[in-house]
């Protein structure tokens, strides 16, 4: 009877010694919790960043299609220009020859002035609109160079985000703060990357 006593207060000892150990466990790993937190905050963050740098990405494409339709315009234009500069110099020969008859006809001869001014103002009006398509291409052009440098820089944003995602799982698995604290500091530049790129571009 003393025995089964014995063995019941040791098997009590055991599991209180047990129960201690998971709670001082639980005390020293603690702080993993806050791990996982974080790791989940900075996941969100990824997350926009990512959203973010595609935003910059598709208003890239958008912006070179504008800048192709606009030089396709302007290239429109400048050959219409360049068809009534031809029609221009066969109604300015017609014009010479007129002038150079002794017989001229007064009325044929201000028929083919009339035509002369029409056609220099057609051509005046088409290169205007011709260098307004090649403002809007140059435009959309630097649109595009400055949202790609942007989309650049949220991609190392991005990059930073995933090194401290990365760090934070080794974390949970090594238990070491010290990378929790790397995670972190990864996490802080590339939250940095992220508002300077959205703020200043």
């Amino acid at each position: 009877m003393a025995d089964n006593l014995d063995e019941l207060k040791g098997l009590v000892a055991e599991i209180r010694a047990d129960h201690q150990a998971q709670r001082a466990k639980e005390k020293r790993d603690a702080w993993t919790k806050y791990v996982s937190l974080s790791m989940i905050f900075l996941a969100v963050l990824a997350a926009f960043a990512t959203q973010k740098g595609g935003g910059f990405s598709s208003a890239v494409v958008k912006q070179l299609n504008e800048a192709t339709y606009n030089q396709t315009k302007a290239s429109d234009a400048w050959a219409f220009f360049q068809a009534k500069g031809i029609k221009l110099s066969l109604y300015e020969l017609e014009r010479e020859h007129q002038a150079g008859m002794s017989d001229a006809d007064p009325k044929a001869l201000a028929a083919v002035t009339a035509k002369v001014a029409k056609y220099e103002g057609e051509k005046k009006a088409i290169a205007e609109e011709a260098k307004a398509f090649e403002v809007k291409r140059d435009e959309a052009r630097t649109d595009a160079l400055k949202n790609s440098q942007r989309g650049q820089k949220m991609g190392l944003a991005i990059t930073f985000f995933q090194a401290a995602i990365a760090i934070g799982g080794m974390c949970m698995v090594m238990k070491k703060r010290w990378l929790w604290a790397s995670s972190l500091l990864c996490g802080l530049v590339a939250t940095a990357q992220m508002i300077k790129t959205l703020i200043l571009g």
